[in-house]
């Protein structure tokens, strides 16, 4: 019983510390409160995330600010068509003085590497970035090198409708934890941001660092998952595999979502569980979760496009029939 209590009272204090960095972001960050939790969320199980929406939305700005709230290493990467893999994890460089070479870091050793408009490099240079988001380490020549822990890439990208982009690969893909959309603000939002952008902008605070991921992930990894909800959330995964039968699936998708999908589904399924001072994982926190998880790792079809059918449309009857 005492044990409980004092689960309880953490899980209390994890929350109000969680929800004071929501607020410190959001002295910068206008709207997007979605989109806040949803990173925040990732960045807690340790995952990467993949931020979509047309210029000047404010990714980047989010980023920066989560990096100074956290009070973590951060790094920015313009990514450009020039931009060559050892830009980005560094090289070997030989030092005359000591007639040897010697290791120069790249801008990837940092706790947060913020990788702008990735999909405007070539798909050489973006599979720079494979190894430190599944391994944690970076290769050059014979050596391998260990990245600071905690380690995330928080990458943004232009629609791929837009001139000049490279459609990311499906393998670098499914390392993102979540894709998520960026939608255009509202026009009182605009008018905030305006406001905001005329006066002198407040200054966020550091109001926590990386152990605060720590010890909420500590938490989050004990939830337990009732059978039914993760039945259900592992039934989502296999149905977006045309082989398994849904009829939707055959007709619309060409390969479904990777067994990294279930691992991503549960792990942020237990994150917001315990964010929202529960220790157990409820069929709401899976449906919560299912859309930044899913629609990335799901490669369509023709005739998805042919009939205006997108991945969103997709997960939405999933989680309908699966009710």
């Amino acid at each position: 019983m005492e044990e409980k209590i004092a689960l309880e009272e953490k899980i209390k204090l994890l929350n109000n510390m969680f929800e004071r960095t929501r607020e410190e972001i959001g002295k910068a960050i206008i709207g997007q409160r979605e989109i806040i939790d949803f990173v925040l969320i990732a960045m807690t199980a340790g995952g990467n995330v993949l931020l979509e929406g047309l210029p000047g939305l404010g990714k980047t700005q989010l980023v920066k600010t989560i990096g100074k709230v956290l009070d973590m290493s951060f790094s920015r990467v313009q990514f450009t068509p020039d931009l060559m893999p050892s830009d980005i994890t560094g090289t070997d460089i030989f030092v005359k003085d000591e007639q040897s070479f010697v290791f120069q870091k790249g801008p990837v050793f940092a706790n947060i590497v913020l990788a702008d408009e990735i999909n405007r490099a070539t798909p050489k240079t973006q599979s720079a970035l494979l190894e430190a988001m599944q391994e944690r380490t970076v290769t050059v020549g014979k050596n391998t090198y260990k990245l600071p822990d905690p380690f995330f890439v928080l990458a943004t990208q232009n629609p791929i409708e837009s001139e000049g982009t490279y459609p990311l690969p499906e393998a670098q893909l499914d390392r993102f934890m979540f894709k998520l959309n960026v939608a255009f603000p509202s026009a009182k939002e605009l008018t905030e941001i305006v406001n905001l952008t005329a006066a002198t902008q407040p200054e966020p605070q550091q109001v926590a660092d990386s152990s605060l991921f720590a010890q909420i992930r500590e938490i989050a990894n004990q939830v337990p998952v009732a059978e039914a909800v993760m039945d259900f959330a592992m039934n989502l995964i296999v149905k977006t595999h045309p082989q398994n039968g849904w009829e939707q699936a055959q007709k619309y998708i060409v390969t479904g979502a990777s067994p990294r999908a279930a691992q991503a589904i549960i792990a942020a399924s237990r994150i917001r569980a315990v964010l929202n001072g529960r220790y157990n994982v409820s069929f709401d926190d899976v449906k919560a979760v299912a859309k930044p998880v899913l629609c990335h790792r799901i490669l369509l079809a023709f005739e998805a496009l042919s009939d205006n059918v997108t991945a969103e449309d997709l997960v939405d009857k999933l989680l309908v029939e699966k009710k």
